[in-house]
């Protein structure tokens, strides 16, 4: 009989989507399932993306540019320039969402074995897009008791080996709602001009900064356009998630060239996609504005419930709309699964994300949960309730 991969083998299942039967078969019972588990916001997508869509007039639907329409890349660099980020129309390579824009970056910086360090927890696919690509995540762990901050610049140093090729950095991180500060993106700017590393953001989150902090993209900070790489998407900024437009940016040519070429052997990305893009690029700040503010009352509701449940800890998100929790339990997996499986209050039980899968240490985050704060208010707090009677019913 033929065999699988290795590779195939060690690709991990996704921790926010491998309880989905679980979820599914909860709902055929009648139990009714708030979904704490995965980052599709509930926010409405801007209208004028939706009817760009609806009243195109296309007759043939054909192959976009491989890097994406000179027209969407014109306008995205645009919105950079409003963002302080200052680059061009070809510094832009267009991908089939941020996943593919990640895909594309390490395939063009990385060849097989060569290393990786990125602060843990991460978004837990960046786990997948190694073992896809052939290379290896070295972890660099951020705490709970820091809030997940930056590590000390000295973690990263010892880590450091002939085969490291990249930092990546989720800024706002998912899944820990972290904003990382101007002076530790100039932290990291440090190292990898002095270990000649790629420094990778992955940015999708940035319109989401709380408190009145600023995001800081590692494109302002000057001095490094040879060593950095964005990564975006629409995804959350627009509530696009299923559009799966994204992109790399970079000024260093080598890299657009090389990443073009792995643009061009997939030919294109999708053409409707691109035209809700374009068109969403002309919403409103008053949308993000109401968005913003929608978010900062969720996140103040759940992290002030969940800080009401005796024996939990919760570090404060400062942007994107995810938080991590710590719990009294010793294996969130199985809680996780028995939340869906055999609980329920008033026919009613929950949806979160074991935090295990955000990590590549192994034993890490065994007691931790990913919630994300995309429902409303009220939901937020009935959640929050069932939390707390499911964990004195699970602990007993």
């Amino acid at each position: 009989m033929p065999s699988i991969s290795n590779k195939g083998l060690k690709m991990p299942e996704s921790p926010i989507r491998k309880l989905v039967p679980y979820a599914e078969d909860a709902k055929k019972k009648g139990v009714k399932v708030f979904h704490l588990n995965i980052g599709q916001p509930d926010i409405k997508t801007p209208q004028i993306a939706l009817d760009a869509v609806k009243n195109n007039k296309l007759e043939v639907v054909a192959y976009a540019r491989s890097e994406g329409s000179e027209t969407y890349r014109t306008k995205l660099a645009a919105y950079y320039a409003k963002n302080n980020i200052s680059v061009n129309t070809n510094d832009i390579i267009v991908t089939t969402g941020g996943s593919e824009a990640l895909l594309f970056t390490f395939g063009s910086i990385m060849d097989a074995d060569d290393e990786v360090i990125i602060p843990e927890p991460f978004y837990a696919n960046y786990n997948g897009f190694s073992i896809a690509s052939g290379i290896k995540v070295i972890p660099v762990i951020s705490k709970i008791e820091d809030n997940f901050a930056l590590p000390p610049i000295e973690e990263f140093e010892k880590l450091i080996t002939p085969k490291t090729k990249a930092i990546l950095i989720c800024n706002p991180g998912n899944p820990t709602g972290y904003l990382y500060s101007k002076e530790e993106i100039q932290k990291l700017a440090t190292i990898v001009k002095k270990y000649d590393l790629f420094l990778i953001a992955d940015e999708v989150y940035r319109e989401f900064a709380y408190d009145g902090l600023e995001h800081y993209s590692v494109m302002q900070e000057k001095g490094l356009e040879q060593y950095t790489i964005m990564i975006d998407s629409v995804s959350k900024r627009y509530s696009m998630c299923g559009a799966r437009i994204g992109c790399i940016v970079s000024k260093n040519t080598d890299v657009i060239a090389t990443a073009l070429k792995f643009a061009q052997a997939r030919l294109s990305p999708p053409t409707y996609a691109l035209i809700a893009s374009e068109a969403a690029l002309d919403t409103p700040q008053s949308y993000f504005d109401d968005v913003i503010d929608e978010y900062v009352d969720r996140r103040n509701t759940l992290i002030t419930e969940l800080e009401k449940i005796e024996g939990i800890k919760v570090a404060k998100p400062k942007g994107a709309f995810y938080c991590i929790a710590e719990l009294p339990v010793e294996n969130a997996d199985h809680f996780a699964q028995w939340l869906l499986e055999s609980f329920q209050l008033n026919n009613e039980t929950i949806m979160v994300a074991p935090a295990a899968g955000f990590y590549a240490t192994e034993g890490l985050g065994l007691n931790q949960v990913r919630i994300a704060y995309v429902l409303n208010k009220k939901d937020l707090i009935r959640s929050v309730q069932i939390l707390k009677k499911a964990l004195e019913a699970y602990n007993q």
